[in-house]
C-alpha cells in the first residue's frame, strides 16, 4: 500500500485506529480535505478515507483454486454481470458463506474496479476472482473435475428440495436477461428459489446469497 488519505475532519476512534495500524507498518497517512478525497476516489461518497495501492490483483486460475481445496468446492459463476454493485455484492456473499472463488467471463462483464471494491466491503481482497476466456469451456472443465453445475433460475427444481451438499458451482445470469442459452445447456440442473410473494425475480446478488447460504446449511446438516 502506498498511502492512506484521511479526512482532516475525522477524529473518531476508527480513524485513529486505522492511522495507528498504518503507521505501525510504515504506511504514510495524510490528512486532507474532502475535495482532495473526492478527487482521489472519484466520488464524493468516500466516507472519509481513501487507500492507494501499488500492487495489482494477482492473476488466479481455476487450477490454482481447485488444486488447493481441502473440502468440496463451492464456486460462484456470474454469466455476464455488468453492474459493478452486483459483482461487489456477490463477492461479499462469497466471502460471508465461504465460496472458494467467483468466476466471470473476460468479455461483456464487469471486472474489479473501485466501485466493485467498495461494494464488496473488503471481499475483493479475500475472494479470488477468476476470469475465463470461454465460459462454456470452463463449465465443461468443472464438470470433468466432479463439480455439479447448478443454474439459478426460475422454472427449475425448488431450492428447498435440491441436493446442494456436494461440490457445486452456482451459475447466475445477468441482470434482466438471466442465464444465456449456451450457459443453461451446460448446467446439470436448474434450481429456483421459491417465492411467497408477487415479485417474479430477485436481484442477482440476493439470489446468490440465498443459494450460498442454502449450500452451507446443507453441508452442515449432512456433514
Amino acid at each position: 500500500m502506498q498511502a492512506i488519505y484521511l479526512a482532516v475532519t475525522r477524529r473518531d476512534a476508527r480513524s485513529r485506529e486505522l492511522a495507528s495500524r498504518a503507521e505501525s507498518v510504515r504506511c504514510p497517512v495524510h490528512l486532507v480535505d474532502d475535495e482532495r478525497l473526492a478527487k482521489l476516489s472519484g466520488s464524493a461518497a468516500h466516507q472519509g478515507v481513501v487507500a492507494i495501492f501499488d500492487a495489482a490483483i494477482p492473476y488466479v486460475t481455476l487450477d490454482d483454486i481447485l488444486e488447493t481445496l481441502t473440502e468440496p468446492a463451492l464456486l460462484v459463476i456470474l454469466d455476464g454481470i455488468t453492474d459493478p454493485h452486483n459483482l461487489g455484492a456477490c463477492l461479499r456473499n462469497a466471502d460471508a458463506f465461504g465460496a472458494h472463488a467467483v468466476v466471470v467471463p473476460k468479455d461483456r462483464a464487469v471486472g474489479i474496479n473501485a466501485t466493485v471494491a467498495k461494494a464488496a466491503s473488503g471481499a475483493a481482497d479475500t475472494v479470488p476472482l477468476v476470469t475465463v476466456t470461454n465460459l462454456a469451456r470452463a463449465l465443461r472443465d468443472l464438470k470433468s473435475r466432479g463439480l455439479w453445475i447448478l443454474g439459478a433460475d426460475t422454472g427449475g427444481e425448488s431450492l428447498f428440495d435440491a441436493d446442494v451438499s456436494g461440490p457445486v458451482a452456482w451459475v447466475f445470469g445477468s441482470e434482466g436477461v438471466g442465464l444465456r442459452r449456451l450457459t443453461r445447456e451446460h448446467c446439470d440442473r436448474i434450481v429456483g428459489i421459491p417465492h411467497a410473494g408477487s415479485v417474479e425475480s430477485l436481484n442477482v446478488s440476493v439470489a446468490c446469497g440465498i443459494c450460498l447460504y442454502a449450500t452451507r446449511r446443507a453441508r452442515a446438516v449432512t456433514g
